[in-house]
Formats: C-alpha cells, structure tokens, sequence
C-alpha cells in the first residue's frame, strides 16, 4: 500500500558543529540543517512517505540552506511560509559517546512566529496524519497558535507529537503544564528517556506511560538509545532492542525513529484516524523498523536519515 502524506509542523534549525580550527584563537563550525520536525520531515520523505512540511523558512544563508536540504530530500515545501525573521542556531557540542550538547540562539526567530491566518490556509483533506512536536510547541507566540490547528485537525488525521525537551532554552515546567493537554489531543506520543526524566523525574517508564494514557494518549513509545524502545498501546506493552551500529553521533536519532514509526504504521495503512485498527503487533513491527532507521542514522555525522534504498541494502545484509 502506497502510504498517504503526513504532515509535518515546526522548526528548522541550523545545527553548528565545533570542528578543530586552523589557527589558535579561531573556532570552526560545520552548519548542517536539523530541527527536530525538520529532521523528521526528511526521514519521511526519504522513506517514501508523501511528506509536507509547515514551516516559516528565512531567506538568510540558513533559510536556503534549509530549503535546498528538504527540497533535495523531496519534501514537499509548497505550505511553507517565506519569512522574514532571521533562522534559528544551535551550536552543538558532542561528547566521547556522540550525544550532542547543544546552546540556542533562537530569539525572535522566524520558527516561532506562526500566525492563525498563516496556518488556516493549509489543507489536510490529504493528510493522513499530522506531526509535531518540540520548540514549536512551547516558543511564543506560535504555540497557542500550532496547538489550535492540531485541535482543529484531530477529528480528521492521526496526530502524532514528540515532545523533544530543550531544557536550555525552555524550562522543563512548560513543557509539564501543557503536556496533559498534548496528551488529549495526540494518538501518538514518541519521547526520549531523557525526555521522561525531565517532564516526570523519578517515574518509571511503565508509570509514566499510563499517565500519559489517562491523559488521552493511546499510543506511548519512549526510545531509551542503546537499550532499544519500549512501545505502550493503551496499557499493553512491548520492548523491542536497539539494533547495533557504530555510532558517529545521536544528532537526528530520535526523529528519524519518529519517521520510521510513522512511516511504517502508514505504509500498512493504520494511519488516519484514531488509531481504533491498530494492534500490539503493528506497533512491534514499526517500532523495529524504526529502530533500524535510528540506527543508520546514529551511523553517519549529523542530522543526516537514510533513503529506502539504504534500508533495502541493510535488510539484505542481516538475511545474507
């Protein structure tokens, strides 16, 4: 089955990786385009979901960067906003594991900005399923605003949130007094175990998922890195391992797990409404898959997801 389009809303950010300079007193920075949504919008296209993406792009040096990267991929930039405020930067540090410490310079940045008007004009008579999730969500003023369209498009797609916490720049009890609302408009909720530590510090996974169901969410995937994913569709749980890779980074990892989940579910054609079809073996099978698109991710440097074929090649390889 050909997977219908998924929609995908929020940031593009331009991710600033410290590289050893020529001459002492100089700092080098390789700039590769990343953002949580914008990182998943790629990994779908590249999947071969139908993906568009709803963003508000610069027209600075990021901004064309950004729209070149996607347009490359073959996302479909068509609602995007033209904007004139500049783009978002997030300059990353990484450590001897590859996770990335990242410091935000992000305010008053064409990302957040997002208008009613700007958002009404978007049509979902084609969308299967809606994605967001992290800055968008909390910056001000176009949370209040990105949080409506997802409310007026529940009845008709599947809507799917990470909630990808950035403690730096926002605190971690934002995104705790809005989570609960999230919850109750979300069918699926994908988080990180740094995620869960942060929004409900101390509580263990199984615990937090059934908050989360009892606030409305039926579907609850928390990715725990090296340990795999743990997946609960409305109290039934299933954990499936991680597949094992050398990693180079973490950058992306998530969100193109987030892709592959999606992808997967759309692929089989359980995605469009609420979820009322689906079943714990769906939600194995996609998270596995899943798992192996995070996996070639963490593979190469930077927010950078793999194509199909690439995953076609991996498939065959494990079967040889």
């Amino acid at each position: 089955m050909n997977p219908r389009q998924i929609t995908v809303l929020g940031e593009c950010v331009a991710d600033a990786f410290t590289e050893p300079a020529s001459a002492s007193g100089e700092l080098t920075l390789r700039v590769l385009p990343g953002g949580g949504p914008a990182n998943t919008a790629v990994s779908l296209a590249r999947l071969g979901t139908p993906a568009r993406f709803l963003a508000r792009l610069s027209g600075d040096v990021f901004g064309r960067l950004f729209r070149a990267h996607l347009e490359t991929s073959g996302v479909d930039l068509s609602s995007a906003v033209q904007a004139a405020e500049p783009s978002t930067l997030a300059v990353a540090e990484l450590d001897a594991r590859g996770q990335a410490a990242f410091s935000f310079h992000a305010q008053n940045t064409a990302d957040w900005q997002w208008t009613a008007e700007e958002l009404a004009r978007v049509d979902l008579s084609s969308t299967a399923c809606v994605h967001t999730g992290s800055l968008a969500l909390v910056q001000r003023p176009g949370a209040a605003v990105v949080e409506d369209f997802l409310a007026a498009a529940a009845p008709h797609a599947t809507i799917s949130i990470d909630p990808n916490v950035r403690p730096l720049l926002v605190h971690p009890d934002v995104y705790r007094a809005r989570l609960a609302h999230w919850c109750g408009l979300a069918d699926v909720l994908r988080l990180s175990e740094d995620d869960l530590q942060l929004l409900l510090p101390g509580t263990p996974p199984d615990e937090a998922c059934d908050i989360w169901h009892a606030a409305g969410a039926r579907l609850v995937v928390i990715t725990r890195g090296g340990d795999g994913a743990l997946a609960s569709l409305e109290g039934e749980r299933v954990e499936v391992p991680a597949v094992p890779t050398s990693v180079a980074d973490t950058v992306g990892a998530g969100d193109s797990f987030t892709a592959g989940l999606l992808h997967h579910l759309g692929v089989r054609g359980l995605l469009g409404g609420r979820l009322a079809e689906i079943r714990l073996d769906d939600v194995a099978d996609a998270c596995r898959f899943a798992t192996r698109v995070a996996a070639l991710t963490c593979s190469v440097a930077g927010p950078n997801p793999p194509w199909q074929s690439q995953l076609e090649q991996l498939a065959t390889a494990e079967h040889a």
